[in-house]
């Protein structure tokens, strides 16, 4: 058997990176796509590796020098108009030598797992192509198969449709063919429909018409758990580097992307807080249904989508900012407030991180579940001043929540301390009773006129693509200072139809918070059955556990990410926690959680 390498391509779409390199020279994670790939196949006892070079050719094959001559027997094809031709043609330039051997044939700009080519190599189908279930990260050909895994078409981009997406497969571009096959089928087809259609096509669109007249010469083969990426531009390079990161760097390499786990294949997102139930309300279907006008239309200004938060939440015009996200509001809030800042740790850090570290004052719980009252806040504070207090209620990440009545008369004593309190409560929804936990009513800002309340819709609604967070209070001063503070357009057209068409939809969204608080209770009873975790009792849409020896919090969060594609947020670093380790799990749906319970459980199985 043989190997066959697809490297003559220019790889515009990596920009800079791929100035004087072609693209299997871009490392990732410091070792070279080539490097990678070479060493994986000096693992499979082949005859010879062909590459096709075109671009920067020149520099690969003095790259790869004599340094794998111990290992392998490479060889090279040039491909002298790689500017002009796709890769049909380079294909078919190493045409002669694909006909002397059965081949793998490897496009170069791949990162993959080693076992896909065990398994690619061991099965007994002569002609395979490995695939992977349609994810929406994925571009590029995609197949459709057969109960008997035939593959009976090729999909080009220009026939791909969003409405068949569950019954496609995309290519991962590793393939192993037959001599008998490559020399009596596919050259003679390769032959053929390069001198009618041209030299600028691909060569999977040989197989789509070999499939047309035999479904059952090519076989696909899905991949399960294996890992592999295709990197055409810098986000698949950066997703690249985080999928294959080295043990000590992969968790930075996840959590600094902030979010956008879903282009990362089957992750389950257990980090990123939001309702798991009102996505599946009609509301969805009802943006959805008016995509295209969104996309195209200008979104209203700041004094049109205050009028529509209004709306949605019950609170006076001249008392509510929206703002895109909660986060845009924080900033613009802390940049404004003088003084001190009381907070207490272990905290939601956006506040914080936005304000000089000698400006705050920090309290910390003496318990071991990191539970406190507005005694024990009067308390510290009395002794501890601070222009403003922040209290974010459920807190996160300790799910600590103080009933209604209580912030009530915590905020009566910040009034008469002359203190500003910002309540956060945009997981008060999750609450047991929430409906009756909410500050956003006029007469309670009204009863205490320098109290702000912040609320992440994100978190409670499960709609953090669209970006909306609302602040409120009676002084209208500073909300009006806010609203000059962001742009007239914050919002965009999404969230403003999210507004508009919200109240339709209020009693899903009662009914998805009642559902979530069933959830919890599940879920929270099968976490306590996992022994190396000790839970803490949340209000909130996440727990805060503590990992118990043998283990840490980083070798389970790492066993669960390696293992079983599960990402968890490691709080153990954390200020307030004093190097204990602690992780903050969310809540998802009861199918989700199902999985993660297993998977805590086959960790808590096999202990060494």
């Amino acid at each position: 058997m043989q190997a066959i390498i697809l490297a003559a391509g220019m790889g515009k779409r990596l920009g800079e990176y791929t100035k004087n390199n072609t693209k299997c020279m871009l490392p990732v994670n410091g070792v070279r796509l080539i490097d990678r790939m070479l060493t994986q196949l000096s693992s499979q006892n082949l005859n010879r590796v062909v590459i096709v070079v075109g671009y920067e050719g020149t520099k690969l094959i003095e790259y790869i020098g004599n340094r794998y001559d111990n290992k392998l027997k490479i060889e090279y094809v040039h491909n002298p108009i790689y500017d002009k031709t796709n890769n049909i043609y380079s294909l078919a330039l190493a045409k002669q030598q694909m006909m002397e051997d059965d081949t793998l044939l490897l496009e170069s700009d791949l990162i993959f797992d080693s076992e896909m080519l065990d398994i690619l190599v061991k099965h007994p189908d002569s002609n395979l192509a490995l695939v992977a279930k349609y994810e929406t990260w994925m571009d590029g050909t995609m197949v459709r198969i057969d109960d008997d895994r035939n593959i009976v078409n090729f999909i080009p981009k220009k026939a791909f449709k969003y409405s068949d997406t569950d019954k496609y497969f995309k290519t991962v571009n590793i393939y192993k063919f037959s001599k008998d096959f490559l020399r009596d089928k596919y050259i003679p087809f390769l032959d053929a429909y390069s001198k009618v259609m041209g030299n600028n096509e691909y060569y999977e669109n040989v197989l789509r018409i070999i499939s047309f007249l035999n479904n059952t010469d090519l076989k696909a083969l899905p991949i399960t758990t294996e890992k592999w990426y295709e990197i055409d531009d810098k986000q698949d390079l950066d997703i690249a580097e985080a999928i294959f990161a080295e043990e000590q760097d992969i968790l930075k390499k996840y959590y600094g992307r902030f979010g956008g786990y879903w282009r990362f294949p089957k992750m389950l997102d257990y980090c990123y807080l939001v309702n798991p139930y009102f996505r599946s309300s009609e509301i969805i279907d009802e943006m959805q249904a008016n995509f295209r006008t969104l996309i195209g239309e200008y979104p209203s200004g700041m004094k049109v989508n205050t009028l529509l938060a209004s709306k949605c939440w019950g609170v006076k015009e001249d008392y509510i900012v929206p703002g895109n996200g909660a986060a845009e509001l924080i900033k613009a809030l802390m940049e404004l407030l003088p003084g001190k800042l009381g907070i207490t740790r272990p905290t939601f850090e956006e506040y914080p991180n936005r304000r000089e570290s000698e400006s705050l004052v920090t309290f910390i719980p003496q318990n071991n579940e990191y539970r406190y009252s507005v005694q024990d806040l009067m308390n510290f504070f009395e002794k501890n001043p601070a222009d403003n207090i922040l209290l974010i209620n459920p807190d996160n990440p300790s799910g600590n929540f103080i009933p209604m009545q209580d912030i009530c008369m915590f905020a009566e004593w910040c009034e008469k301390h002359g203190i500003r309190l910002i309540v956060d409560e945009s997981f008060v929804d999750f609450s047991i009773n929430w409906e009756n936990n909410t500050l956003l009513h006029d007469h309670i800002l009204e009863s205490y006129p320098h109290m702000l309340v912040m609320k992440s819709i994100s978190k409670s609604y499960g709609v953090p693509g669209i970006r909306l967070g609302i602040l409120c209070s009676a002084d209208v001063e500073i909300i009006a200072k806010i609203k000059k503070m962001v742009s007239i357009w914050n919002l965009n057209s999404f969230c403003e139809f999210f507004m508009q068409i919200y109240t339709k939809y209020e009693k899903d969204y009662k009914r998805a918070c009642e559902r979530f608080i069933v959830t919890r209770n599940t879920f929270e009873e099968n976490l306590r059955q996992i022994r190396f975790l000790r839970v803490i009792p949340s209000q909130a849409n996440y727990f805060l556990v503590e990992v118990l020896p043998p283990y840490t919090a980083r070798e389970i969060i790492l066993r669960m990410l390696k293992e079983h594609n599960i990402l968890m947020r490691n709080c153990s670093g954390k200020e307030g926690f004093d190097g204990k380790q602690y992780m903050r799990i969310a809540i998802r749906d009861d199918k989700d959680n199902s999985r993660f319970i297993a998977a805590l459980k086959e960790i808590d199985n096999n202990k060494e």
